[in-house]
């Protein structure tokens, strides 16, 4: 059982986690058709808006209440009703994503309140759905507000249908935000490869393309429709990819007594091997030729390198369900664990097998890191490698500094391997520099 400890400094001098607001807009990526709306100042929406243009390199469709002085002291209803009618008649989005922000949290607007009431003044708006999510500054972290817009949208939008309607091939796929575009595009292969047929909420496998197949469009053009999302009652099982998205598996459990399981991890052979059973068990189909030989193949590259990672002493910084799967798969290889380090407390974390984790920045991160042989974090950890001269290892959001991390999957057996090469490449590269 891992030890946790919260970093008793009052100020985050070099922060490690991400608003709440950037996880929920990023969820809202992957649905087609939407129009995230941040109620709040409009210093809120571009920090938000920067933090994800600079990871995926694009524009990011965004829109906000522009709170002013005047409108925060006398309430912020009319800016929302007007903000989601000018959105209506402007951009006509299939959906709304509407979140708040610490300014609005902090004044107490009742936002459900709001929505209910703009939608008895405005019947017409009766077919838009309008996804609501808190999302405060001052608590949380990206991992929260991603899972809570994902609860929200399953709690929402899905409708009930009769037992009869049921797909017998359809299934949810619950994608936290530990996985990465390249990530959802081959699960959603794996998945599809068993004859079933896949609803990922949400699905970013599209988020990088949307601007080369509608570049005028002021909304998502790929992702998760409405429709989709209506149907996800009908589906036989849901599988919840990441403990982040176990309470969202849980709702659908409750309103349409759907069967799940989670999966904390898809990165190494006992994590790949459990998934492609599971399916295969839903399916009634047994694994393809092709897993099969990748298994052989990872099983061949883990023979053959493992002395590259044995002994290495590894440090991360990074958030909960991140920070599960990746030290799962180190400690695979037989790396040593100098430090851990996460941004928010959650209950998964003290089953990790490593002595302790600290809820805390990177600040607290270089401080633990001296001795390790790598450090694994985001593009922010970069200032933090050279002081200390140890590689790094980027994994997480931001990632401003590398041209293939959207697209970049570590999940099943494939990205397993990739993992393993890019990560042995530092050891072995740091290896060659010390003995010249």
């Amino acid at each position: 059982m891992a030890i946790i400890s919260i970093t008793s400094t009052s100020v985050a001098v070099n922060p490690l986690k991400q608003s709440q607001t950037v996880g929920a807009v990023l969820a809202f990526l992957g649905l087609k058709g939407i129009m995230p709306l941040l109620h709040g100042s409009q210093g809120c929406t571009a920090l938000t808006k920067a933090v994800l243009v600079q990871h995926f390199r694009q524009t990011i469709p965004l829109s906000s209440t522009a709170m002013t002085e005047v409108a925060t002291i006398l309430g912020g209803e009319e800016r929302v009703e007007q903000a989601i009618l000018t959105l209506v008649q402007r951009s006509k989005p299939e959906i709304i994503g509407l979140c708040s922000t610490g300014l609005v949290e902090t004044r107490g607007d009742d936002m459900g309140r709001f929505v209910k009431e703009i939608r008895h003044r405005h019947p017409e708006l009766d077919y838009l759905p309008i996804v609501l999510v808190s999302t405060p500054d001052f608590k949380g972290t990206l991992q929260d507000g991603f899972a809570g817009a994902v609860e929200s949208m399953v709690r929402e939008i899905p409708q009930k249908s009769d037992k009869q309607d049921a797909c017998p091939t359809q299934i949810t796929i619950l994608a936290s935000s530990a996985f990465t575009p390249g990530d959802v595009q081959e699960i959603k292969e794996i998945v599809t490869s068993f004859g079933l047929v896949p609803i990922v909420v949400p699905d970013l496998s599209h988020v990088l393309d949307s601007h080369i197949e509608d570049s005028s469009s002021a909304i998502t053009a790929n992702g998760t429709n409405a429709a989709q999302l209506r149907s996800i009652g009908s589906s036989v099982f849901t599988l919840a990819l990441g403990e982040s998205m176990r309470s969202a598996a849980q709702i659908l459990g409750q309103r349409f007594n759907i069967p799940y399981e989670v999966f904390g991890e898809l990165t190494g052979i006992v994590a790949v091997d459990k998934f492609l059973q599971a399916l295969a068990d839903i399916s009634g189909v047994s694994i393809p030729q092709k897993y099969r030989r990748q298994r052989r193949q990872l099983q061949h590259v883990m023979l053959e390198n493992h002395f590259y990672f044995g002994c290495k002493r590894v440090s991360l910084a990074l958030e909960p369900d991140l920070l599960w799967s990746t030290v799962s798969f180190l400690r695979s290889l037989g790396v040593e664990i100098h430090s851990a380090v996460t941004t928010t407390r959650f209950p998964l974390l003290e089953k990790l097998p490593i002595k302790s984790i600290t809820i805390g920045d990177l600040e607290d991160f270089e401080q633990l890191a001296v001795g390790s042989d790598l450090l694994i974090t985001n593009s922010h950890g970069v200032a933090i490698a050279q002081r200390l001269q140890i590689p790094l290892y980027r994994q997480g959001i931001p990632i401003f500094d590398r041209l293939d991390r959207g697209q970049f999957s570590k999940v099943g057996y494939r990205g397993t391997m990739q993992l393993l090469f890019d990560i042995g490449n530092l050891f072995l590269e740091q290896e060659t520099k010390v003995k010249h």
